[in-house]
């Protein structure tokens, strides 16, 4: 029988078939969506956004960029 711990961490990484997405990548989607939202549309700051999608998922600041390049999500370069 496989461990519970395992089968969640699976999840976490196995895309859904309906978009293609993770977990993980619809959680910073989301939570970018209503942080631009709650700032009127402006620009999200990373900084702002990596502390809160810390609240949902466990992960270094460096795993952020990397999902924000892999969803296409780019800043303004500043």
């Amino acid at each position: 029988m496989s461990d519970p711990g395992s089968l969640q961490t699976l999840l976490e990484v196995i895309p859904d078939v309906r978009d293609g997405l993770t977990r993980t990548e619809r959680i910073v989607l989301y939570v970018l969506h209503e942080t631009q939202q709650e700032l009127n549309g402006r620009n999200v700051p990373t900084a702002m956004l990596y502390g809160r999608v810390l609240e949902y998922v466990n992960m270094s600041e460096a795993e952020l960029h990397l999902y924000l390049d892999r969803l296409g999500v780019k800043g303004d370069g500043l």
